[in-house]
């Protein structure tokens, strides 16, 4: 049975933005930042003056904001919209949140904020607030959550082909790239300067970004944020570098995307975390071994993520292009699986140290949301722990070539086993989930009676 627990309310400490806003005198204007179910960032846009109300009373915002489409619009069937009058509730600064944006030309910050009853209670549909729920149950086994994500995206041209998205051309050879080839150093050099402005800039906004990579589709590339033993605040770093990339990247004239298939026939863009658990004593990695495989507690974490995740793939996948980043020569995994040290399986175990024992987890797709995606997962670590649920053996080579597809592949199917999973029920509340599948069938609904592009190519002159 799902239990909600609470937070005292309180109006955010003003130290911050007293100390900010004498580091930064030239700031004009604050952006309000809040996330919605979709990851897309919203909210409202203050001058200065008017920061200091926010931290002492907050700020008003409708609850809809939360049952929004991916087209920003309302989905009644939530009954969060006309059906409460489109009413407001309230919200407060994310402390550690507020940070200058280096690609304004007008100096302008920004603010990270979550959403309260109007008694200063959190708001349940507040994806962050769904996340909070899951993490403090790990309080009572008296762990601390340590997590990592790793984002992948597509640099592409601001002008479309057709439509359809196209590499951007390189400010140093003015050639579309055409590379394939993962790690590639010659193709970073390409994009230099707008991949050093992205880690400069997330620098500057404490964002812990300390790597980029060439992945293996031409002008992809991953970026890396550092481990960090705060699940939200892992969470807020990932939606904060997504807008940051964006907005960087449209500055040297390049648009971006975390569309997870944005390319057929090339490699659609994924969203790993790493997670480890730490003792509160004594602050040591509970999974750290010299042999994982008899860690008990490892075993246990894998077999509830294991367990439930086809009922989490609403949330790892929460769109329909989702389902189409599919297939074994992508390294996305399509069954449930773990093994050590293997890319191939959807929960792999890195071996590089036995301090630094984890699990990563390679299934979602970078246009998840990363509150709901690593609520998702954790529920699962938690119901694994505490009913030490045994996953299969682990995987040793291709873990394609020995396991038949088995996760859903497809948005339909994925909301039906969420709404069905009883374990999921007992961590995310049942009135969020229910939310969650109207706004995601209310985009099915639209998506299947649209016309696309080929049924016109096959059917108009053919039959």
């Amino acid at each position: 049975m799902y239990t909600m627990t609470s937070v005292t309310p309180c109006a955010s400490s003003s130290s911050e933005m007293n100390d900010f806003l004498q580091a930064h005198p030239d700031t004009q204007y604050v952006d309000l930042l809040i996330s919605d179910m979709n990851g897309v960032v919203r909210g409202k846009r203050i001058e200065r003056a008017s920061l200091h109300k926010v931290y002492e009373k907050g700020i008003n915002l409708p609850a809809s904001l939360f049952a929004l489409d991916i087209n920003g619009s309302t989905v009644e069937s939530t009954g969060l919209g006309l059906d409460i009058g489109d009413a407001d509730r309230i919200c407060f600064p994310i402390p550690g949140t507020l940070s200058d944006e280096p690609w304004q030309k007008r100096p302008t910050a920004q603010l990270l904020m979550t959403m309260h009853e109007l008694d200063g209670q959190p708001f349940f549909a507040d994806p962050r607030e769904v996340l909070r729920q899951v993490v403090s149950k790990f309080d009572d086994l008296g762990l601390d959550i340590c997590a990592a994500f790793e984002l992948e995206f597509y640099l592409i041209d601001q002008d479309n082909l057709n439509g359809r998205p196209q590499p951007p051309r390189s400010p140093i050879s003015g050639k579309r790239p055409q590379s394939t080839q993962v790690y590639l150093i010659d193709d970073l050099d390409e994009y230099a300067d707008c991949l050093q402005d992205m880690l400069e800039a997330a620098k500057e906004q404490g964002l812990p970004a300390d790597a980029i990579v060439k992945e293996s589709a031409p002008a992809q590339f991953e970026v890396n944020l550092h481990h960090v033993a705060d699940p939200l605040k892992a969470c807020d770093y990932a939606i904060l570098l997504k807008r940051l990339i964006k907005n960087v990247a449209y500055d040297h004239e390049m648009d971006t995307t975390f569309m997870a298939k944005p390319y057929p026939g090339q490699a659609g863009n994924g969203l790993h975390v790493h997670i480890s658990l730490l003792d509160k004593k004594t602050g040591k990695n509970i999974f750290a071994s010299d042999d994982p495989l008899q860690s008990d507690t490892l075993r246990h974490a894998i077999g509830g993520v294991l367990e439930t995740m086809p009922a989490s793939m609403a949330f790892l996948c929460p769109n329909i292009n989702s389902y189409r980043r599919f297939g074994a020569q992508f390294y996305v995994p399509n069954a449930p699986s773990w093994g050590l040290d293997n890319r191939t399986v959807a929960v792999r175990v890195p071996t590089d140290s036995s301090d630094n024992v984890r699990l990563e987890h390679r299934v979602a797709g970078a246009d998840a949301n990363p509150y709901l995606m690593l609520a998702a997962i954790l529920a699962g670590v938690h119901h694994g722990l505490t009913n030490k649920v045994e996953p299969e053996a682990p995987i040793e080579g291709n873990s394609y070539e020995q396991l038949e597809q088995s996760l859903p592949n497809n948005l339909r199917d994925a909301l039906r086993a969420l709404d069905d999973s009883e374990v999921l029920n007992q961590y995310i509340s049942p009135d969020y989930i229910d939310i969650f599948v109207a706004c995601k069938e209310s985009e099915l609904a639209e998506f299947e009676v649209s016309i696309s592009d080929l049924e016109y190519n096959w059917y108009l002159h053919t039959v």
